[in-house]
């Protein structure tokens, strides 16, 4: 069969391919980030047009198994880690109890002058000095997201140098200042597509789906402390709203 042929029953040939490539993803004969074959290889394999075996892609994609991009072909994706936003929020905790190891990268940390909806929104004067810090969180070893954090220099004098001395734990940095349990104020999501370097941080495509979270933390009292500002890779992170949800980091 020529490459311009397709078999009569190509409308189920896909759905086929699909479900025997799903299977061994499901085995593991494929892990998470390993390419599958080439559409024209497999259409040889199957007898199909690699228009065939393109629509069997698309399926599996849609089903969030693979991704499909120019130039890397189609790669087996990474588990989508839940993430639970609730009344008190930590990576670490999170990823901990469904048993994946969490840590994070310090990239950046320089004090600045607040513009003034940061400040209006940690109920600061405008012009205070704010920490401006960057991270990577990774789950085993795999980047999920990268955060941008905002607190006062006045409250925490030293909080650059216990972020970088708790390796980029905000949980551990707060604790390092005193402040052993705080909230979560907010959490408002959007999403777009990625910029250059945050497909580099993060090991995906450019342009590809992002999650954007704005958070404010507080004290117990509702005092805000903290206001972050996430990219998660999309194809990685669902998110699981918990209102209710007050278990302890």
């Amino acid at each position: 069969m020529t490459a311009d042929e397709a078999p009569a029953d190509a409308g189920t040939a896909w759905r086929r391919i699909a479900d025997e490539l799903a299977g061994a993803i499901g085995k593991g004969d494929y892990a998470a980030g390993d390419t599958l074959p080439a559409a024209t290889a497999l259409a040889e394999r199957y007898g199909v047009h690699r228009h065939t075996v393109r629509q069997a892609f698309r399926h599996l994609a849609e089903q969030g198994l693979v991704t499909v991009s120019r130039g890397r072909g189609t790669q087996v994706s990474a588990r989508r880690v839940p993430y639970p936003l609730g009344r008190r929020v930590s990576m670490r905790a999170n990823l901990g109890r469904i048993g994946i190891v969490g840590s994070s990268t310090v990239l950046s940390g320089e004090q600045i002058i607040g513009e003034p909806e940061t400040c209006e929104v940690l109920g600061l004067d405008q012009g205070a000095a704010l920490w401006r810090l960057e991270g990577l969180s990774l789950a085993d070893g795999t980047p999920m997201g990268t955060g941008t954090h905002w607190l006062s220099v006045a409250r925490f004098p030293a909080f650059d140098a216990a972020y970088r001395g708790a390796d980029g734990s905000i949980t551990a940095a707060l604790k390092a200042c005193g402040i052993t349990d705080y909230v979560r104020l907010s959490t408002r999501l959007t999403a777009r597509l990625a910029s250059e370097r945050e497909a580099e941080l993060l090991r995906i495509e450019l342009g590809a789906p992002v999650m954007v979270s704005v958070a404010v933390d507080a004290l117990p009292d509702l005092t805000p402390i903290h206001l972050v500002s996430s990219v998660f890779a999309g194809e990685r992170m669902e998110m699981v709203v918990e209102p209710f949800n007050e278990e302890a980091r």
